[in-house]
């Protein structure tokens, strides 16, 4: 938007610029979280980044720009969809520690099909023959990648679906409900959601008191918080510095272009996901994660490719407001 309001005009090869950047920047924090998920609690990093991430936003939101404002018109729905993206991020995290980088990524870029899906149950939305056959081939997809009939299968490898379902609840939300927050708005709540799961988290396992044991068995969500030196406080500022910029590139990107061009390049994600599982994991995907990957990405390019021009658009777009990545 320009200062008087009117939209600013579409600079395609700009924003299609900066969806791929928002993305690489995705990746590389879920591949941090990832990485650290063995020896860092996930409640203090919600925490301690939400307390760095939430000044950031209040002093970006002082410059006096419409679009900058925090104040919400929806509280209610705004921290619904809060706690949902909240929640979708824990049940990521759930299986970071025993799933590859491109298993999670695969199957949480099934969300472009249940919001197809639930658009249509929750507010009417049309979802039409062609969107169904998407909806078909993504599962199916998704089917290759997690093998459920397969020796090795974990019922862990269904939490990264469960985040894309929630995420696909927090889509609806704000496309039906949350449409004339501002993205920083929006990006506040969400925060604000994390630090109080964050809290709360913290305060259910210090009254539980888990013994050595049962936190170490699952310490990403059971053990309590760590002592910071240097090198935890770089790392979680690091995480903070990507989700601040990562919420404005994804508010940016798809308030500028057409939500069906950037949602395309959103899938980026799934390569760059591939690519820092290999560097940093040494987890390169296999022929069958490859192929479920190629089906979900040309089932999610169907769901939001641009409709007949005479008819409105129902378009969702992939990531229409920040889950403010998956850190």
């Amino acid at each position: 938007m320009t200062r008087d309001g009117s939209r600013r005009p579409d600079n395609i090869l700009l924003d299609v610029g900066v969806i791929t950047l928002t993305v690489l920047a995705m990746s590389f924090a879920d591949a941090i979280v990832k990485y650290i998920s063995s020896a860092f609690p996930l409640w203090q990093i919600y925490v301690v980044r939400s307390l760095i991430v939430i000044p950031i936003l209040v002093a970006v939101s002082l410059l006096g720009h419409p679009s900058r404002s925090i104040a919400l018109k929806s509280k209610f729905w705004s921290f619904l969809r809060g706690l949902l993206l909240a929640f979708m991020y824990i049940a990521i995290y759930a299986g970071a520690p025993l799933l590859s980088l491109s298993v999670i990524a695969a199957a949480l870029y099934t969300a472009p099909l249940f919001i197809a899906l639930l658009s249509a149950l929750l507010i009417g939305e049309p979802v039409g023959p062609r969107r169904w056959t998407a909806i078909c081939i993504g599962f199916t997809g998704v089917l290759v990648i997690l093998r459920p009939v397969a020796n090795e299968f974990s019922l862990l490898a269904l939490m990264p679906v469960i985040a894309a379902v929630l995420y696909a609840l927090a889509a609806v939300i704000t496309r039906s409900r949350c449409r004339t927050e501002s993205p920083m708005a929006l990006a506040t709540a969400l925060n604000l959601s994390l630090l109080a799961v964050g809290v709360v988290a913290t305060a259910v396992i210090a009254l539980w008191r888990p013994t050595p044991a049962e936190a170490s068995t699952y310490p990403f969500l059971f053990g309590y918080w760590v002592t910071m030196g240097a090198r935890e406080w770089g790392v979680i500022a690091l995480l903070a510095a990507l989700m601040v910029g990562i919420s404005v590139g994804l508010a940016t990107a798809y308030q500028s272009a057409p939500p069906s061009i950037i949602a395309t390049f959103d899938y980026t994600y799934l390569v760059f996901a591939a690519f820092w599982s290999f560097v940093i994991f040494s987890q390169p995907p296999d022929a069958a994660t490859i192929g479920g990957m190629v089906m979900i990405a040309a089932a999610g390019m169907l769901v939001v490719r641009e409709p007949d021009q005479r008819r409105p658009s129902t378009t969702i777009p992939l990531r229409s407001n920040p889950p403010a990545s998956l850190d």
